[in-house]
């Protein structure tokens, strides 16, 4: 928020969201010692917000509240009826929380105030869109971490029975896995009972991954700007998809190096007196972002015809640490990244070997009853993406460039 922004801001009104009912401070003041509580609204039914705001607020008002399961909600409802609200880390929120005495007013003051203060950091508001990729992505992972589970369940059970299936058995396909273990040794008919049950878990978990996977490469095929990232080496339809549903507008990172530390691919430091300290890269950022392009960085040094994995290669040629590496091929991925969502590209002439692969692989996990609905041939929708891809956008990699350590403020990665 502007300095003139702040200037037309005439009350902050500290708000204490819940799924049912909200409450809400009128805080009058520049600063939290000079600020006066005009009144308090307790346990007012979420139903009535609108109504509520438009008898008690006006235009001018800020509103303010922490980072909940329903904040951005709250948001949109209130920039419905012309109020403007703003979200804070519930990270810094809950440092200020005092812990011998707490209810809905107090938090909702302590809210206000520390907005007052100018300390309290901002979370940025997703679009509809973007909030709806986040939670397909969130889908997604549950259901790949249930399948896991299931199958190492159903991997201990048969191990505790001295049965060892030979590796690369395919758990999940339920036609193939059922037989194998049967004839793996006589069960009793409790046993296969639970085996039976364990399989039918693991099979409805795989469906439910297999379908928000399909959705997954349905919607970066169908989108020009993640398909366009697609076209890195190290990128596919995961880490495009998750780039973004967690960055979504890309203009609110000025830089390239503003990304880069909002991911978390910045090393820590702490340069203080005669003390330094300098940590590595875990900690601080975007967890499931830094994952997907440390992989993506792993994947690149496999390869020995890109340039980044040249470059990659004299790196630890140099350096001898393989971490470190991967670490610095990641933040010029991601630098990639964001020229690519700037719009800033060159023509594409044609299609290499590895990218028709990937071309292939999302196709595949869209799945034969997507491209039926869709009415279309697979060869057909293929050449489709073909001529996407060569008026979509490529980054042209800088090696000489060199990574700055960003000094500014921390972002938030919510």
């Amino acid at each position: 928020m502007n300095r003139k922004e702040e200037e037309m801001v005439e009350r902050v009104i500290g708000f204490d969201g819940h799924p049912d009912s909200f409450t809400a401070a009128i805080v009058r003041g520049p600063t939290p010692a000079t600020a006066l509580i005009e009144k308090t609204f307790n346990q007012v039914p979420i139903g009535q917000l609108q109504k509520w705001a438009k008898k008690h607020t006006t235009p001018s008002d800020r509103f303010v509240l922490e980072a909940s399961g329903n904040s951005f909600q709250i948001v949109r409802t209130l920039a419905a009826v012309g109020r403007k609200a703003l979200v804070l880390e519930s990270v810094q929120m809950g440092k200020l929380k005092e812990a011998h005495a707490n209810n809905d007013k107090i938090s909702a003051v302590r809210i206000a105030k520390a907005y007052l203060a100018g300390t309290a950091r901002e979370v940025w508001v997703p679009d509809l869109r973007t909030q709806e990729r986040r939670d397909c992505y969130h889908a997604h992972r549950k259901a790949h971490k249930r399948t896991t589970q299931l199958r190492n369940r159903l991997q201990s059970y048969l191990s505790d029975n001295g049965v060892r299936l030979k590796k690369g058995t395919r758990l999940t396909q339920k036609l193939i896995a059922g037989p194998l273990i049967q004839k793996a040794r006589a069960w009793s008919p409790l046993q296969w009972r639970v085996i039976e049950g364990i399989l039918m878990e693991l099979d409805h978990a795989e469906s439910q991954r297999q379908h928000w996977r399909s959705l997954i490469a349905q919607e970066v095929l169908s989108d020009p700007k993640l398909l366009s990232m697609v076209r890195l080496c190290g990128v596919r339809e995961m880490t495009a998809f998750a780039l973004g549903a967690f960055v979504g507008d890309i203009h609110r990172f000025a830089e390239p190096r503003r990304l880069v530390k909002y991911i978390g691919l910045n090393p820590a430091f702490d340069h203080s007196g005669k003390g330094e300290w300098d940590g590595g890269i875990g900690g601080h950022g975007h967890r499931e972002l830094r994952c997907l392009l440390i992989e993506g960085a792993h994947a690149i040094l496999r390869c020995s015809r890109t340039k980044l994995a040249q470059w990659g290669k004299k790196l630890l040629a140099r350096k001898g640490e393989k971490k470190l590496v991967v670490a610095a091929m990641a933040r010029k991925l991601t630098v990639a990244v964001w020229y690519l969502m700037m719009g800033r590209w060159t023509d594409l002439e044609e299609i290499d070997g590895p990218l028709a692969i990937k071309v292939s692989k999302m196709i595949t996990q869209m799945g034969p009853e997507e491209l039926k609905r869709m009415g279309k041939k697979r060869s057909v929708y293929r050449e489709e993406i073909y001529e996407r891809l060569k008026t979509g956008r490529e980054y042209v990699l800088d090696l000489k460039r060199k990574f700055v350590r960003s000094t500014q403020p921390k972002t938030v990665t919510i």
